[in-house]
């Protein structure tokens, strides 16, 4: 047999629990993500080591060299640790091949189609040089790519990858948040020495 005590606090319990069950029926959350602290946009002029360009890079960033077996000189990660992202960069000389290289670089942005709702191009013009940033919604692979050349004898494309699943919605602040830095690098690209083909 339950004491006097015992019987009171149930009884209060059950009221209680009648209070609140009476209130409007559970509305499932929306997903949520991590919030993401971004710094201040800070840069520092990158090194790339005897490659024949330079350009502007985040404080917050990694310069890293392409050590694939299939790299060629002067491709190069830009590592964004705090980002689990990479701006992937490959530089070619210009030789007879300018109209190769400009459909190359738009058949790797559209080969990401499958996966995006679109693809918006933006055309390019720093001084003497002109190229496009593809901007790719959905959940591609690679949200931003672009390619930036002289037309004589320098080309440099660029993609931005997550090391995650793609998710549009999470890395969302992310992606524009990155974009003012590729935009950055490419407003303060000066060409060196024209490199030979190896």
């Amino acid at each position: 047999m339950l004491n006097r005590a015992t019987s009171h606090l149930i009884a209060v319990l059950m009221c209680t629990s009648l209070l609140f069950s009476c209130n409007e029926p559970p509305v499932p959350k929306p997903k949520g993500y991590f919030r993401i602290d971004l710094p201040e946009h800070r840069y520092r002029q990158g090194e790339f080591d005897d490659c024949p360009f330079t350009f502007e890079v985040p404080l917050y960033s990694k310069i890293m060299p392409d050590t694939n077996r299939l790299s060629e000189p002067c491709w190069w990660y830009l590592v964004f640790p705090d980002f689990n992202c990479e701006v992937y960069l490959s530089y070619k000389l210009v030789e007879k091949d300018l109209f190769k290289l400009i459909e190359d670089a738009h058949t790797l942005a559209y080969s990401h189609a499958v996966k995006a709702n679109e693809i918006n191009q933006r055309k390019i013009n720093v001084g003497k040089s002109g190229g496009l940033m593809f901007e790719i919604g959905g959940n591609a692979a690679s949200p931003l790519q672009f390619y930036l050349t002289d037309s004589l004898h320098h080309f440099i494309r660029g993609s931005l990858y997550f090391n995650a699943l793609p998710n549009a919605d999470s890395v969302a602040p992310v992606v524009h948040f990155v974009k003012a830095d590729i935009e950055r690098m490419i407003q303060t690209v000066v060409w060196k020495h024209a490199a030979r083909a190896s």
